[in-house]
């Protein structure tokens, strides 16, 4: 708005005299509306008019418009002088000069050395050249309408469709390209919840295209041909009419020199406009200029199916990934005769890419293709969750086919086994097992699953030497996947977070897009849960730190010469884990790599802040910035960890305001449902804890089936205040870590109703978890439990503390968990469990609260804290849980803030409270001073 604000002011400057201001643009950029603001600017009388586009012909219309008067058209130096004379001082507008007629464009050089004229002129126009001319050669100032900012933009795009979210609202932006008119027929389709182009005439898409009729034929072409490619174009590409493009500003290069179209939203209307034939012939044209990956899909809509497969046969031969596995599936999804091998090829790619799915689908035809591709097919099904169609796949394998091909087929068999029938997939692991005394890395791989499910010893230490072994990267990135989700069930979070990330780097080397994002999102969410990685204010210095203690997961390759020698950023204590989880590993990187690993290795959030603190301003200025959101889990304090000493270089840490920024980007991105379910669980769970309670169950609602969400989905409702929701029975019943914590969930939800009861503690649990149920079965050891907690989540050993405190008959004791329970949680931004330790102790009467002796009409420091709170939308009953105080407490202290602020609702009281600056409260002070 501010370029629309100048040439305004420009353009009035202009007009104090006798002058021809003329506004080029392209259609809807705004023209009338930058008109109708310059008239508004300019003093005098104000004479407007214009053309139309249906009365070309009928000579000096738009002059008489503007004067209300019939006029001399026969005549052009009669015409300009009765106008002048009838316009004398004040300020002649005509508008639309595009569909002027012939007198009024010859009129207008002559007028304008007398009188004051602004007109706006749509470019494309079909004036002719020597008019053209002549309007340019008469006029004072040339002047182009600008394209909105993109706050300007998305300011439009908010007050033509307020309903749409922010993400909606960015994309409609993006697609519009700053034209107004686009931006606001895209904001209305997508509130109405339609798709450009659908049924109905499109007035918006009518008037473009009328305007864009008035371009010349290879002008049309290249605009057209950029909305069909979808991306910048080289000037070669378009042709002679990208120079016409470039004059009438609909299209802008880029620093690389090619050129890219001011509006998505033109380019496209202009493809819109070619009938089926030239889109054909253009397809077919910009196939054989663009590349192989390209030139497939632009053959494949000109009808040309085969030379399409051809294509990305030969674009697939140069790609590797994800993106080879994209272009064999799309050669394989043509409706023309597939090579069996190259459907072999396509669902080998799409596994080792993480979509079994896509690999199992093209498998599955009318015929058979062999043994190969059975038991290729039944892998697929196996990782896509269909055991039994697995085994049925592959169960027609004889035992004379290739040993190749009869280990795959007994390790489908295994694993199906393994996942319907465990006790009998021990059995027949041991006869597997005889069978290959050297197995192939599948079998190997297998083997080592079954021994993870019953705990074998050295089961970790076998499925990571499966995970970290060369050959197949399919064996690999699945053996990782299970000793990932195998060590957060067994709550060893930090093993499971390295684990996890290791496995990502290497998938973004191979763009494995599905496996990364699924790795990534594992380890954001291990990270969450864990979140004792901070420093704790009241904790000794000689405590060990659970996140140093070596484990079987922490042998991890060496930092890079020259990296040895970083010391960690000087932030305050953060909630997260140290350098052994960001080995240092230089790669190339897949399409998310910028907002999931670093260049070293360590990962980055959406933002582009280096987590692992190796890179950027972070390091040239040796401090990190606080983090921004309230409620950070960041406590202030001495540069320490525990067991570090004081002044020794802290190793560096994730805060949970970076593990919720990354999870929040993968929840943003079309990412697998394993990913996005323990994204949208690890980012939730950050929001409840910290107090942004309906945001988090706002998020919740959008995860699919999945056991970490469904976990977080009953812990927000029970820090909430909602333990009806929280007591209820899981969708599906989870196994390990998490099937604990629904119990002990369960648990304290049935503490808040009053139920009685002991339920059956479920088997195969971690021993922290253990040790807590069987500690709400007896009454007592909770202190032992919350200390078994200490290297396994630190928000379950502040929620052992807090049982402490509530089942303890001897007050000092009860006294001494909830005060270590209030400080762990203090230091780490547990603004819920904090509110329920205060409210534990002032039931031992321990309170939190000072009083002012003297507050006068100035607020106090609980008020601003409960105001601040209504200022962000909270009810009184998570305000009261926040803050550890009664829902009549919370009342008291809004009544008294409406009282002194003179406010007649809550909502009035915490807008004044922080309308004005926040005044230093003496009222502590003697006398005030």
């Amino acid at each position: 708005m501010a370029a629309d604000h100048d040439l305004a002011a420009s353009a009035a400057a202009l007009l104090h005299r006798p002058a021809l201001i003329v506004l080029a643009g392209p259609p809807g950029c705004g023209r009338t509306t930058l008109l109708r603001r310059i008239t508004a600017a300019v003093p005098g009388p104000v004479l407007s008019g214009g053309g139309l586009a249906m009365l070309q012909t009928v000579p000096a219309l738009a002059l008489s418009r503007a004067v209300r008067a019939r006029l001399p058209a026969h005549d052009v130096h009669l015409l300009a002088e009765a106008v002048r004379s009838r316009v004398r001082g004040g300020l002649l507008v005509l508008d639309d000069l595009h569909y002027a007629d012939a007198a009024t464009l010859a009129a207008l050089p002559h007028l304008a050395a007398h009188c004051r004229v602004l007109v706006s002129i749509r470019t494309p126009h079909r004036l002719p050249a020597a008019t053209s001319a002549a309007l340019h050669q008469a006029a004072t100032e040339w002047l182009t309408v600008p394209p909105l900012s993109r706050d300007a933009g998305l300011e439009l795009a908010r007050r033509t469709a307020g309903q749409l979210d922010e993400a909606v609202l960015s994309a409609v932006c993006d697609r519009a390209g700053g034209n107004p008119l686009a931006i606001t027929a895209l904001a209305r389709q997508a509130a109405a919840g339609r798709a450009p182009g659908g049924s109905g005439i499109d007035q918006v898409a009518y008037a473009i295209a009328t305007a864009l009729a008035d371009l010349p034929r290879p002008a049309r072409t290249a605009l057209a041909a950029l909305g069909l490619l979808g991306r910048p174009a080289p000037v070669p590409l378009l042709g002679t009419g990208a120079a016409d493009l470039l004059a009438t500003g609909l299209v802008v290069p880029d620093v690389s020199g090619h050129l890219l179209p001011v509006s998505t939203y033109l380019a496209e209307t202009a493809a819109g406009l070619l009938d089926p034939a030239a889109r054909t012939e253009l397809h077919t044209r910009l196939a054989d200029l663009t590349p192989p990956a390209e030139a497939a899909r632009h053959l494949a809509a000109a009808g040309d199916l085969a030379g399409a497969h051809r294509r990305a046969l030969t674009a697939a031969d140069q790609a590797t990934g994800g993106e080879r596995a994209a272009l064999l599936l799309f050669a394989c999804d043509l409706d023309t005769p597939v090579d069996p091998r190259v459907r072999l090829a396509a669902a080998d790619a799409a596994l080792a890419a993480g979509r079994p799915a896509a690999a199992a689908r093209v498998l599955t035809t009318g015929k058979p293709l062999g043994v190969e591709a059975d038991v290729l097919r039944g892998e697929a099904l196996l990782q896509a969750g269909h055991p039994a169609a697995a085994r049925a796949a592959v169960s027609p394998v004889p035992d004379a086919s290739p040993p190749t091909v009869l280990a795959a087929r007994d390790r489908v068999l295994l694993l199906a086994e393994l996942a319907t029938d465990p006790a009998g997939a021990q059995d027949l692991a041991g006869k597997i097992a005889a069978r290959y005394p050297s197995p192939t890395p599948g079998v190997a791989a297998a083997l080592a699953a079954v021994h993870a499910q019953h705990r074998t010893p050295g089961w970790d230490a076998a499925l990571e030497a499966a995970a970290t072994a060369g050959g197949d990267p399919l064996i690999a990135r699945w053996s990782a996947w299970l000793l990932v989700e195998q060590l957060v069930a067994d709550g060893r979070l930090t093993e499971a977070a390295r684990a996890a990330r290791r496995a990502a780097r290497d998938c973004a080397e191979d763009l494995a897009y599905g496996w990364q994002t699924r790795f990534a999102a594992a380890a954001d969410w291990a990270l969450a849960l864990h979140g004792s990685g901070l420093t704790h204010a009241g904790r000794a210095e000689s405590t060990p730190d659970p996140l140093a203690a070596p484990g079987p997961m922490d042998a991890v390759p060496p930092p890079i010469a020259g990296d040895g020698a970083r010391t960690g950023h000087p932030a305050g204590p953060t909630r997260g884990t140290g350098t052994e989880l960001h080995p240092d590993l230089p790669g190339r990187h897949s399409i998310v790599d910028q907002s999931l690993i670093g260049v070293d290795g360590g990962y980055r959030g959406p933002v582009g802040s280096d987590l692992a603190g190796s890179s950027g301003d972070l390091s040239a200025s040796g401090e990190r910035p606080a983090p921004s959101r309230a409620g950070s889990r960041v406590s202030a304090g001495p540069p320490t960890r525990p067991g570090v000493r004081h002044g020794a270089a802290p190793a560096p840490v994730d805060d949970a305001d970076l593990v919720h920024l990354r999870s929040l980007n993968l929840t943003d991105r079309a990412v697998p449902d394993e990913a996005r379910g323990y994204a949208i669980a690890a980012s939730a769970l950050v929001e409840a804890d910290t107090g942004l309670l309906g945001a988090a169950r706002a998020r919740l609602e959008s995860a699919p089936q999945h056991p970490a969400a469904d976990w977080v989905a009953r812990e927000t409702a029970w820090l909430d205040g909602q333990p009806d929701r929280a007591a209820r029975a899981p969708q599906q019943e989870p196994a390990g870590l998490l099937s604990g914590l629904h119990a002990i969930t369960a648990r304290w939800a049935a503490h808040d109703l009053g139920a009685p009861g002991t339920p059956p503690i479920p088997g195969g649990l971690p021993a922290a978890a253990r040790r807590t149920l069987t500690a709400w079965a007896t009454g007592t050891g909770f202190a032992a439990a919350a200390d078994g907690w200490r290297a396994v989540a630190l928000r379950e050993q502040v929620r052992c503390l807090l049982a402490a405190g509530l089942t303890d008959i001897d007050p000092g004791r009860a006294v001494a968990a909830l005060l270590d329970a209030e400080r762990l949680a203090d230091d780490a931004g547990l603004t819920v469990l904090a509110g329920r330790a205060r409210r534990g102790l002032r039931r031992h009467n321990v309170h939190r609260d000072t009083r002012s002796p003297r507050s006068g009409s100035q607020l106090t420091n609980r008020e601003i804290d409960v105001l601040r709170l209504v200022a962000a939308g909270e009810p009184t009953r998570r305000i009261a849980g926040q803050l550890g105080i009664s829902a009549e407490t919370v009342d008291t202290h809004i009544r008294a803030g409406m009282r002194k602020l003179g406010a007649r609702t809550r909502t009035e009281a915490a807008a004044l409270a922080f309308a004005a600056p926040t005044r230093p409260d003496t009222s502590d002070i003697k006398d005030g001073r």
